[in-house]
């Protein structure tokens, strides 16, 4: 069982050093260990019509101009699920909104009940970029009008918050959609959908602002999001945690998509000098807990500015007992303060 938090936030090693007579990129690098690691085994091979879900993945880029933002994104996959030979159920996305210079971004988890889980955390994650770019950017043209190819259009300024009512009704659907097909036509109730592709989702924007970017993101389910202080090392919950220091029992309840509540979580905050804006799964946030551990001392250390991607999926893939499941993490910095430039 998952523990809530972890205490002592002992320093890490981020890598196990180089022989002697070898330099660093003669060796291969070695998993990190956080306090006790779990067992080391050769991960078993999914199932054979898993080709989409390879092990693990990762993205990494800047956009353009002084006020301009660095991405990072790297998903993994569990031990447990390399031992069972079950895909990577999470499922990490980010695209830059051109005209705005921001970022739209989906992070997913795969409920590990649905049968097709990892498809469900996929298309969520897609269906949700497509429509914040959307709406993002409004409609093209007016009505009637003819738009060439090529041609600037001048699009309309988006008025207030983003509709995320209306984003996360538009994933449910096409996960429903999906559901129609794999049932060959068959109109899907909601439970047919959950059972075959529940997934948690937490997905949202960061747009340049004079007063800095601003970050307006919601969630389904239980994966989360941070405010990491780069000068303290100390994580700022953007949602409520799933426990604290005076919870007894932890819940692993979760009403994930299709269901849209009538209510959204969501959040806003500004992504000032010296902090870094973090979204994960819970195979991230089970392991960090309130981030005074070991996994927060590391992770703190090694995000202070925007890391390679592929060491990004380095890091997430650490080792730590009785923590198995999937990771992913995405990360936003502004390039003004320590970003890529």
């Amino acid at each position: 069982m998952n523990a809530p938090h972890e205490e002592g936030a002992a320093p890490v090693a981020p890598v196990r050093p180089a022989p002697a007579g070898q330099t660093s990129w003669q060796t291969p690098w070695q998993r990190i260990e956080v306090g006790t690691p779990g067992p080391e085994f050769e991960a078993k091979a999914p199932g054979q019509y898993a080709f989409d879900f390879p092990d693990s993945e990762c993205d990494g880029w800047s956009t353009a101009g002084p006020a301009g933002l660095t991405l990072r994104s790297a998903s993994v996959r569990g031990a447990k699920h390399r031992y069972y030979r079950q895909p990577r159920q999470d499922a990490a996305r980010a695209a830059v909104h051109e005209s705005t210079g921001g970022i739209a971004f989906a992070v997913a988890d795969g409920v590990s009940s649905a049968t097709s889980s990892e498809f469900g955390a996929l298309e969520a994650c897609r269906a949700v970029l497509e429509r914040m770019l959307y709406l993002l950017s409004g409609q093209p043209g007016q009505p009637g009008q003819q738009v060439q190819p090529g041609q600037p259009v001048q699009l309309p300024a988006r008025q207030g918050p983003l509709d995320f009512q209306d984003v996360a009704r538009h994933a449910a659907e096409r996960l429903r959609q999906l559901a129609q097909w794999r049932l060959g036509g068959q109109e899907p109730t909601v439970s047919d959908v959950a059972a075959l592709y529940a997934t948690t989702l937490v997905a949202g924007t960061v747009l340049p602002d004079p007063a800095g970017p601003l970050v307006e993101l919601f969630r389904i389910g239980d994966s989360g999001a941070w405010l990491l202080d780069t000068s303290t090392g100390r994580y700022e919950p953007l949602f409520g945690l799933k426990s604290d220091a005076d919870t007894v029992v932890v819940s692993n309840v979760v009403t994930p998509l299709p269901s849209v509540p009538d209510q959204l979580e969501r959040t806003t905050a500004r992504l000032t000098p010296g902090r870094v804006l973090l979204v994960a799964t819970d195979g991230f946030g089970d392991p960090l807990g309130d981030g005074d551990g070991q996994v927060g001392a590391l992770f703190a250390s090694q995000l202070a500015v925007p890391p390679a991607p592929l060491w990004l999926a380095h890091l997430l893939d650490f080792s730590r007992e009785t923590f198995d499941d999937d990771r992913s993490l995405l990360a936003v910095w502004p390039r003004t303060t320590g970003g890529a430039s």
